[in-house]
């Protein structure tokens, strides 16, 4: 089966504009995410989806595959949808995050793995750090005990109420699609509970779709400030 990597990627974005583009050592952030994304084993092609020239450009001008979609799309998955309705060969979907420029090769090639007997997988890691636990944009979830989510919450989940009885673990957002569970939940309206907790995999767990986590190491580095440009370029040898 083909399994594409799809990075949607777009200029506007509201505390860092253009970060796509921001060259760190040379090269721009969405190139680093694409030659990470490259190093993986298990998929057959990596796509950066976009509703920006520029990105598209930048991106064919590095020798990457870009495809331009919508510019309505209000979400990621959306995006990806629309390369993954018009590109039938594509059976699994790879949604890797344009922001972050340190991914795990490794880690991808485990979600996608970890999509048997699941409509969806994604990254999970234990929180380590209790000061994040309480953090609402650090999105923590619980599973069962075979890995199958439960529930994703911006608030602490399990809540302990004696200390002690409960491990923390923290949702990493890259997600593996099967082909038609992404249609399908693209397709859905929004609910509650997604528009409650701001949470878009929250449709596919309330709407029965199956979820698998897988637990790694990795821990994301997001591109959000122009901080964090600085702590990349830093991190960068």
């Amino acid at each position: 089966m083909k399994t594409a990597i799809i990075i949607p990627a777009r200029f506007a974005s509201t505390r860092l504009p253009g970060k796509p583009l921001i060259k760190v050592k040379g090269k721009p952030i969405i190139q680093w995410v694409y030659e990470k994304s490259k190093q993986s084993k298990l998929a057959t092609s990596v796509i950066v989806a976009t509703d920006d020239e520029r990105i598209f450009e930048a991106v064919r001008g590095f020798g990457g595959e870009a495809v331009m979609t919508a510019d309505t799309h209000q979400s990621g998955s959306d995006r990806i949808a629309e390369v993954v309705r018009n590109n039938p060969e594509i059976e699994i979907a790879v949604n890797v995050q344009g922001d972050e420029p340190l991914i795990d090769p490794v880690s991808i090639d485990k979600a996608i793995n970890e999509l048997e007997n699941a409509d969806i997988s994604t990254l999970i890691r234990e929180i380590t750090d209790k000061d994040e636990i309480p953090n609402p944009n650090l999105v923590k979830v619980v599973t069962d005990n075979n890995g199958k989510a439960l529930y994703f919450s911006r608030s602490p989940i399990p809540y302990e109420r004696e200390a002690g009885h409960a491990k923390f673990y923290a949702h990493i957002g890259l997600y593996v699609y099967r082909r038609d569970a992404l249609l399908k939940i693209t397709a859905l309206k929004q609910s509650d509970l997604e528009k409650a907790e701001c949470l878009e995999q929250l449709r596919a767990l309330q709407n029965g779709f199956v979820i698998n986590t897988v637990i790694v190491d990795y821990k994301p580095v997001g591109i959000d400030t122009p901080e964090d440009v600085k702590t990349f370029e830093k991190s960068v040898i």
